[in-house]
């Protein structure tokens, strides 16, 4: 009774988490300005993106 385990997603792993270390960095800037605040959650997100594109899908 072996249970197949359901491959993981990582690219929304990659986007996901880029996008907390975006908000981590925009709590930094929100003192400042709230624009760099959603431009750093947006920078997060495009950059998730990217490592999304390249990392290879993993068909099995």
């Amino acid at each position: 009774m072996t249970k197949e385990r359901k491959p993981v997603d990582r690219g929304g792993l990659a986007i996901g988490g880029t996008t907390l270390i975006g908000v981590g960095v925009g709590f930094v800037f929100l003192q400042t300005s709230a624009l760099l605040f959603v431009a750093s959650i947006l920078m997060g997100v495009g950059v998730g993106l990217l490592i999304a594109a390249v990392l290879p899908d993993r068909q099995a």
